[in-house]
């Protein structure tokens, strides 16, 4: 494509990043195109290339290929282990370090919180919205988002406070039975001491964040930093005027959310029909 330039790599600073640059120098010097590499590799085009671009980890096997393809002796090999060692592509990575160190985390999301699904839940939804990727792939990305939950339900968490779209209890993801199980989920994490959570029903209308997620992190200094994401990005937002902005979205949303009772009672009417709707129906 005339014009294109790809993906900019930091492999000064992610390992990840330089397997995927050591891919890419070594194609460019070879004069061959992802198409034919991945011809002579037996691998998906499509995974292969955000693997060259450091969007996902290289999978188990494809170093030693790579090896064999370019001559290089096991350079992939010992590159391996250090880039599957990184979760997250590098321009996620600033983000979740400080999202480790949060003492107060604020969410709005149109779906169900990312930390407060089930496994089976996060299955069906990243399955969903990767439909093409390679199991390998999935599997990582599964593991990579239980992995976030550990804080939530470990020793000194912080302060959550989680808004969720009504459309999150609406949207059938994985059939009623999965969707009763995440209902039952969402009711228990209500209950936690440094959990709240609300629901911003459809009557609200209209509001800052259709179509996509805010976060905003408080850090042990006093700082705040936000966090806007899409469905394929997402965008750290550092300076203070900028996320005092975010901050007043984010309290506009809490004011037009249902108070946390009223959305433990729509989220337990939602249960009762996911429930209604997974049990066989009667014989005559």
């Amino acid at each position: 494509m005339p014009g294109f330039q790809p993906r900019p790599l930091h492999p000064e600073r992610s390992a990840r990043d330089l397997y995927g640059a050591e891919i890419r120098r070594l194609r460019e010097a070879a004069g061959m195109s992802l198409t034919r590499l991945a011809e002579i590799l037996k691998f998906s085009k499509a995974h292969l290339s955000r693997i060259e671009t450091a969007e996902s980890p290289p999978p188990e096997g494809l170093s030693e290929k790579l090896d064999a393809a370019f001559g290089t002796g096991g350079t992939f090999v010992r590159l391996f282990p250090l880039a599957r060692l990184e979760q997250f592509p590098d321009r996620y990575r600033r983000y979740m370090e400080l999202a480790a160190q949060a003492v107060i985390r604020e969410s709005f999301t149109e779906t169900i919180p990312g930390l407060l699904q089930t496994p089976a839940f996060v299955e069906a939804i990243l399955r969903a919205g990767a439909p093409f990727s390679d199991e390998d792939e999935i599997q990582h990305k599964i593991t990579a988002r239980l992995k976030q939950q550990d804080r939530l339900h470990g020793a000194n968490p912080p302060r959550y406070w989680f808004i969720m779209d009504e459309a999150a209890l609406r949207r059938l993801v994985g059939g009623p039975l999965l969707m009763r199980d995440q209902m039952k989920a969402l009711l228990e994490a209500g209950k936690l001491r440094h959990v709240t959570l609300q629901v911003l029903p459809f009557r609200a209308g209209g509001h800052s964040e259709l179509g996509g997620s805010l976060m905003l992190l408080k850090l042990p200094g006093g700082s705040v930093v936000a966090y806007e994401e899409g469905s394929r990005n997402g965008l750290l937002i550092e300076k203070s005027d900028i996320v005092a902005k975010r901050q007043a979205y984010y309290d506009l949303l809490r004011a037009q959310a249902l108070s946390p009772e009223d959305s433990s009672a729509m989220i337990s009417a939602a249960l009762e029909g996911f429930d209604h709707a997974a049990r066989p129906v009667a014989e005559e």
